[in-house]
């Protein structure tokens, strides 16, 4: 029986036969400091990378915050629709109410020299103002907010057509946008134009052109009998307000400087 149990006895594994190899105490310090000083150069290596991360991402925040936040233009396209909407309203479906928003000198409503404005005799009368309306309105707005546009419309708009019915027959019949178009040209040159010698050549040459080419393609329509004719008052009138308006508008006192519109814009 002694005999079998030994033989059912596995036998010793060869695997574990031969001793490690023993490191000399020298040696494994070494190795020690090497691994300590890796992993303490690699958690170096991460805490910068960290760093400069983070302060990247900071600096692109600032950068982000410190860019000019410019004004989103709606303003601008309800006037175009307005008076996109009068005209269809009046020569599509020929509403006859439409009639009773032109300015007529005669006997003229109060709210006449506003919703004339808004009012035009034939597509070529609306397509030309509503082109100037759209191009001068939206730099505006851009620069001045929905508010200013709209009262800039209405105040150099309604203005002309004042001075257009203390000077023109009371036969007259007026109508279109560009007594404001030309108010919203003024205002557009004046809030962007500095006192710098070069801006004032520069807008005196190119203003002259562009003038010219107002003229010739905005028109503030004048019925007089059964003739259209072009109101040149409008025009000129509505160039004065918006002049007088930016004046206006810079002597305007400000409790501090953080309520000026200047002021708000360099602090974005």
């Amino acid at each position: 029986m002694a005999q079998q149990l030994l033989l059912l006895l596995p036998a010793p594994s060869r695997a574990y036969s031969k001793p490690l190899p023993s490191q000399s105490p020298t040696l494994a310090s070494r190795s020690l400091r090497h691994h300590v000083s890796v992993s303490a150069a690699v958690r170096r290596g991460l805490l910068r990378c960290g760093m400069k991360r983070s302060g990247l991402v900071a600096e692109l925040e600032i950068a982000k915050d410190k860019q000019p936040q410019s004004r989103r233009a709606n303003g601008i396209f309800w006037i175009l629709l307005l008076n996109f909407g009068i005209y269809v309203a009046d020569h599509l479906f020929q509403i006859r109410e439409i009639k009773a928003l032109y300015l007529y000198h005669a006997l003229p409503t109060w709210y006449q020299f506003v919703t004339s404005t808004f009012c035009h005799a034939n597509w070529n009368h609306l397509s030309s103002n509503l082109f100037f309306v759209y191009i001068f309105g939206k730099l505006v707005e851009e620069e001045e907010g929905n508010f200013a546009l709209w009262m800039s419309y209405i105040l150099t708009g309604a203005g002309a057509n004042l001075i257009s019915w203390l000077v023109l027959p009371t036969s007259s019949v007026s109508l279109g946008a560009s007594g404001a178009v030309f108010g919203l040209f003024t205002i557009s040159v004046l809030v962007k134009m500095s006192w710098d010698w070069r801006k004032i050549i520069e807008v005196l040459i190119l203003g002259q052109f562009v003038v010219d080419k107002v003229m010739e393609a905005a028109r503030a329509t004048t019925i007089t009998g059964q003739s259209f004719q072009v109101n040149n008052i409008a025009h000129v009138s509505g160039a004065l307000i918006g002049a007088a308006l930016v004046f206006l508008v810079s002597r305007i006192p400000f409790s501090s400087n953080d309520d000026s519109p200047k002021t708000t814009k360099e602090s974005k």
